[in-house]
């Protein structure tokens, strides 16, 4: 077979759309080209792929290899795709049964040793690959995160190698059985210790009560920012569900696997941050402060220095609404 199609997933922002890898071999010279809006990670890729699949002792065709990642107006980046491509390549040229990729789902970054490094975004994919009925197939290194969507059948792999074998069916992998991630409740500052301010405590537990917006107003050294860092600790505990959505986001963010189940986030950025960054956005949507605060707490220190931010989100509200 000459057309093999792999799924997987990108990533927008905290949002994870469908994308899929179409690998073609056609004759001609040999030689590969990719399309779809790949950035320069992605079309890195395609070194990466021709070096993990020879030496892993596979055949890379000798022919003219199209490589498609659909939708065609959908930017990609990162090495997410590595893996989708080298079985793509494998599937069209017939070294694993193209069938075995119709119910599954891939990401995975390629070392040229055909090693499977993990990557970003992993738990918005996994709720994708969820909602869409297909199995999962992720770095070992991401397949804790990946089991927090419960319901959702996890193939955790290290090697180029494994995911063969298996697809194969040589060496069937089953399964990931998670281990639960560790639900360490770290304290949070306690409102017992801040002495006095009988006015400001009682304004947090409503605030607390009602999830208000709260203003302090005061000269330096009154206790503000101390009083504010309590806010957090009168907060109910994260349901799952919520737990889910800051766990989503720690995962666009964060360069590493999340290895603890999340708290609610207490966010202080500096009064001289811009609007941007805590508004978000950019040529890689990414999420900004008030993001990162999602269900938790944004604290904005020397509110009167950032009145920038007031105008740019003001203004970014008034155009979402005409």
């Amino acid at each position: 077979m000459s057309l093999a199609i792999v799924h997987s997933r990108a990533q927008v922002g905290v949002e994870a759309p469908a994308v899929t890898v179409e690998a073609h071999l056609a004759n001609g010279l040999p030689s590969l080209a990719l399309v779809g809006l790949p950035e320069t990670a992605v079309k890195e890729s395609k070194d990466r792929v021709r070096s993990a699949i020879l030496n892993c002792a596979f055949e890379f065709p000798p022919r003219r290899i199209t490589l498609n990642l659909a939708p065609a107006d959908l930017p990609k980046d990162g090495g997410r795709f590595d893996l989708a491509i080298a079985l793509g390549i494998l599937a069209a040229s017939g070294q694993v049964p193209a069938s075995a990729l119709e119910h599954l789902e891939c990401l995975g970054e390629l070392a040229l040793s055909g090693a499977i490094r993990p990557v970003q975004g992993v738990l918005p994919a996994a709720l994708a690959a969820r909602a869409a009925g297909r199995t999962l197939v992720v770095p070992r290194a991401n397949a804790e995160e990946a089991s927090l969507a419960s319901g959702l059948t996890v193939i955790a792999v290290e090697h180029l190698l494994e995911v063969a074998a298996h697809l194969n069916g040589q060496t069937p992998i089953a399964p990931y059985q998670a281990q639960g991630l560790l639900r360490q409740i770290l304290p949070y500052p306690d409102l017992a210790e801040v002495q006095g301010q009988i006015a400001a405590k009682r304004a947090l537990l409503v605030a607390a009560a009602g999830s208000h917006n709260l203003l302090f107003t005061g000269p330096p050294g009154t206790g503000k920012t101390l009083l504010a860092s309590r806010l957090p600790g009168l907060l109910p505990a994260l349901d799952e569900q919520e737990a889910l959505e800051v766990a989503a986001i720690h995962s666009v963010a964060s360069h590493t696997p999340l290895s603890a189940w999340p708290q609610r986030p207490f966010r202080t950025p500096h009064h001289s941050a811009s609007g941007p960054a805590l508004v978000g956005g950019g040529s890689r949507p990414q999420p900004g402060e008030i993001t990162l605060a999602h269900h938790g707490v944004l604290f904005l220190d020397e509110l009167n220095s950032t009145e920038k931010f007031w105008k740019f989100y003001v203004s970014r509200w008034k155009a979402g609404r005409s």
